[in-house]
């Protein structure tokens, strides 16, 4: 044992061991998120305890800080010298649990409910008025970092996510576990999540995605003049590539966007690729255990509209670098569908490859590092709303990132943030009525928290 004893004295509100916190509050005031939550969440009925948008940001400092479940509140609230930075307790875990519970609807599913085919079991319910404003919110936020930050181009990338649940009412996925699907829409450019729609675990990834995804589009700001998209086989749907192809597209926005989408493998689609001569195909990588090629493949799908110009069809093919016991390479054919002609085949590939690395990536940290992918609730619609609090934990911290932090944290994921940043132990003193925080100036440096500090309140005036 190390040469220290524990004495246990009373809570101290002269220290704090988050001292970097607050710059998520202070991000989410400066943007406006934290107005906007108790403009239109509307679920506080009574003038006394914590706001709607101290709720929310509580929600979003527990998982900022790592938490996982409601009860990990009562960590940041035992910190008093926290509670005298923000200038509020923060609300308890019960007053956590009672807000959301004010997401969820049973008259919503009852109703998706009824409205199910015979032999159905899927079904997407509504949203209720505060989960619907939660929503907006979010892509309010969106919004405000395309427009800060002079966007014109928009690429949206779209896909949904397995999330393992074991409570009871957590339905069975495709994956053979039980849990939750979300559907996702990423803005690229921002790196921001502009959309999303939850979903139980049975509900298909391929069902009814042209809602989200028009929504999606119609979120992005006014100063956006290029547009596209991404999705895997999902979004493989005539309705979709319909809509995405005609630039007079109902509902808007009208004019071209350029998508990508992999398509489904066919027995028509797979017999096209297998036809194709070895002179049309194209090698364009090299991989440890296989050689990609690429061919440009006549294909147009039966249910295509006769009179609509016809998509183009990229073929991949993967070929082994190892030889089976009767000394034959395997191969594997894939496809993608695009309305994008200004890309050779191995280009419009690897753009589409990259949602791999945008998307999937948000995936990751909202449901890993940010704990969206733990649900405190049997109830449906209070764990839509803890997933999209981690999306806006994930919008939130993206906008630190870019306004604030400095360059070398561009790339941080959150616990790299909380190790560098948000995890920086203070003293608390008061001076002239005002409170001041002290820490080491090497801790500061590391962090260059003051400088940071001075990124936001610049703005703010702004």
């Amino acid at each position: 044992m190390l040469p220290y004893s524990v004495e246990v004295v009373d809570d101290d509100a002269a220290v704090t061991a988050y001292a970097g916190l607050p710059l998520v509050v202070e991000t989410m005031r400066t943007l406006g998120v934290s107005a906007q939550l108790d403009e239109q969440l509307g679920i506080r009925q009574r003038n006394h305890g914590a706001t709607d948008a101290q709720k929310a940001e509580a929600v979003v400092l527990l998982m900022t800080a790592g938490g996982t479940g409601l009860s990990d509140v009562e960590k940041l609230r035992a910190d008093k010298g926290l509670e005298r930075l923000l200038g509020y307790a923060l609300p308890s875990e019960q007053a956590l649990w009672n807000f959301f519970n004010s997401f969820h609807d049973e008259a919503l599913l009852e109703e998706a409910r009824t409205r199910l085919a015979p032999g159905a079991l899927a079904y997407i319910p509504g949203e209720n008025a505060p989960l619907r404003a939660l929503g907006r919110i979010n892509v309010g936020l969106a919004q405000a970092v395309a427009t800060r930050n002079r966007l014109t181009r928009a690429t949206l990338d779209h896909d949904a996510t397995v999330c393992e649940s074991h409570k009871q009412e957590a339905k069975a996925h495709y994956k053979g576990g039980r849990g939750y699907q979300p559907a996702v829409i990423y803005f690229v450019e921002a790196d921001q999540v502009i959309g999303d729609e939850f979903r139980d675990g049975n509900v298909p990834a391929a069902m009814e995605n042209l809602r989200l995804i028009q929504r999606g589009f119609a979120s992005l700001p006014s100063t956006i003049t290029e547009r596209f998209f991404r999705a895997d086989s999902a979004a493989y749907d005539q309705s979709v590539l319909r809509w995405l192809a005609d630039e007079e597209r109902d509902g808007g926005p009208a004019g071209f966007i350029g998508f990508s989408i992999s398509a489904d493998m066919t027995k028509d689609l797979s017999a096209a690729c297998a036809v194709i001569p070895q002179s049309g195909w194209t090698r364009i990588e090299d991989r440890p255990h296989e050689t990609v090629f690429a061919a440009e493949v006549e294909f147009v799908s039966g249910a295509w509209p006769k009179h609509a110009q016809p998509l183009r069809y990229v073929a991949v093919k993967f070929v082994g670098t190892q030889l089976d016991l009767d000394g034959k390479a395997s191969v594997k054919h894939l496809a993608v569908v695009s309305n994008r002609t200004d890309l050779t085949s191995a280009a419009l590939l690897r753009w589409h490859w990259a949602k791999a690395g945008t998307i999937e990536h948000v995936h990751d940290v909202v449901k890993n590092e940010l704990g969206g992918g733990t649900f405190p609730s049997g109830k449906f619609g209070a764990n839509a709303a803890w997933f999209r609090f981690a999306l806006l934990t994930y919008n939130v911290l993206s906008a630190l990132k870019l306004f604030a932090l400095p360059a070398s944290m561009d790339s941080a994921r959150p616990k790299r943030l909380r190790f560098a940043l948000f995890t920086l132990a203070a003293r608390i003193t008061s001076h002239a009525g005002t409170v001041v925080m002290k820490i080491g100036r090497r801790a500061a440096e590391l962090a260059d928290f003051v400088v940071s500090r001075m990124r936001l309140a610049r703005l703010s005036a702004a």
